[in-house]
């Protein structure tokens, strides 16, 4: 008699590797499936990690650029890219190492290979050399994640028009990079050619920068982007993309106005789209919209005993909301009587520099929810810790309700924002007002100490500016 699991998990990116390890201290018997040759998904591999070393050279770059302001000479710093790109596979197969170390601390069954449902209870698994097996299971869990996505017109055909995948492995600095999308993807990789010396524009169809994030916040970065030479073009629509002798011409709309941009490559990121052809989805009733699976807040699809997690259902497509899902799901699964995530509580971070970071509502949609918002900015000029690094830009915004002083959000763009924000995290989490931000001590000097400063001058009466 084959094996029965109590879960099979479908996909080893953070939220489903995450979702293994807690089903397994739950004492759930428990295998995860992964087509890719290491574990660890789109995140590890193609996403967060990568990217982030990547920013971390180029925001280093920077700084040494500047270090004769702090007292040290250095002669012509140049960017080494290929030890840049060494440096950053080195941190993704420590991190793939560390994800098959837990798995076998867990007793994890590990099945690679692409992973279907193949009816009630069954998965089947069919490996890289054609091979299949079938395995029994109470519970199915679908994480399997996203890809990029393109323009209609916009072939992507990752020498000339590259996508967030192939952009990553680029063997050289261009000179030149027009990036198409402004999202937290497009801002992170403007942001990375910018700061070691490519030529760079940045399209955006909607009116802002992070369009999802508050006004002021995209205001800002807009200001900041410009200020550090890169070509910002917002509520810009691209109408086609053609190849040239050296590289591609981007022609669009703004306004009434045509315009072209040319660079020897293209950046498409535009938005990524979920996995979910090809899962088994016809041996279910699971529902789908527009490619995302309909799920409850519970993460159950309307197939018993098959949930969806992260990027293939209509929630952030966000690392750390993958992982809080999958583990809801898997406490569900044991008994464990979770309570359903609060969307509103979901941590936006996004690693351009300055970095931009947010919990809660903005300004706009806690008026939309029927709010009397009070509204306070402060800039990071008032913090002196932020002078020792030349890092006296950005600002931070609160956004409370009037009537009960609760803080609805907080937006920060500037130096370490995106740490910065876990004090926002914890602090809205246990519903705190904006008096009670301000009465907290904050230890001097820090950068945190703009958190104390935004609370104040909400209530009116800012102490550094």
């Amino acid at each position: 008699m084959a094996e029965t699991f109590d879960v099979v998990i479908i996909g080893s990116g953070p939220g489903g590797y995450v979702g293994a390890i807690r089903a397994a201290q739950l004492g759930l018997k428990t295998a995860i499936i992964e087509k890719d040759k290491r574990l660890g998904g789109t995140c590890l591999h193609r996403g967060c990690i990568p990217t982030k070393s990547l920013l971390w050279t180029a925001s280093l770059f920077h700084h040494i650029k500047e270090s004769s302001d702090f007292g040290i000479d250095v002669a012509n710093p140049t960017v080494n890219w290929a030890n840049a790109q060494k440096h950053k596979d080195k941190v993704v197969t420590k991190g793939a190492n560390g994800i098959d170390f837990l798995m076998k601390k867990n007793k994890i069954t590990v099945v690679k290979g692409h992973g279907r449902i193949a009816g009630k209870g069954k998965v089947e698994v069919t490996a890289e050399d054609g091979s299949k097996q079938t395995l029994e299971t109470k519970n199915i869990i679908i994480a399997t994640g996203s890809v990029p996505k393109s323009l209609p017109n916009v072939a992507v055909d990752h020498k000339r028009v590259m996508n967030s995948d192939s952009i990553l492995t680029i063997d050289r600095i261009p000179k030149s990079i027009i990036v198409l999308g402004a999202g937290a993807v497009g801002c992170e990789f403007a942001s990375v050619f910018n700061h070691v010396g490519s030529k760079t524009a940045i399209v955006e169809y909607m009116p802002a920068l992070l369009p999802i994030e508050d006004a002021d916040i995209s205001k800002e970065l807009d200001k900041i982007f410009r200020r550090r030479g890169i070509d910002v073009h917002t509520g810009s629509a691209v109408q086609k993309v053609e190849h040239t002798a050296d590289g591609v011409r981007v022609t669009m709309k703004v306004g009434e106005e045509t315009k072209t941009l040319e660079a020897e490559i293209l950046l498409s990121a535009v938005g990524r789209a979920p996995v979910t052809e090809d899962v088994g989805l016809n041996k279910t009733s699971i529902q789908v919209d527009r490619g995302f699976i309909k799920v409850d807040t519970l993460c159950r699809t309307s197939e018993p005993n098959v949930y969806a997690i992260g990027d293939v259902i209509p929630t952030p497509m966000l690392a750390h909301m993958a992982s809080a899902e999958c583990v809801m799901v898997v406490e569900h699964i044991a008994g464990k009587n979770p309570a359903p995530i609060n969307y509103d509580l979901t941590p936006s971070a996004t690693y351009c520099y300055p970095e931009v970071a947010s919990v809660g509502l903005t300004e706009k949609k806690a008026k939309e929810r029927g709010y009397d918002v009070k509204v306070g900015i402060a800039p990071f000029g008032a913090v002196t810790k932020s002078a020792i690094s030349n890092e006296s830009v950005g600002l931070i915004k609160i956004v409370s309700d009037k009537k009960y002083d609760e803080v609805l959000g907080i937006h920060i763009i500037g130096p370490h924002a995106t740490e910065l924000l876990a004090e926002a995290c914890v602090a809205m989490k246990l519903e705190i007002t904006t008096e009670e931000l301000a009465h907290t001590i904050h230890a001097h000097p820090t950068l945190s100490e703009i958190m104390h400063e935004g609370a104040e001058a909400t209530l009116g009466h800012p102490l550094h500016f």
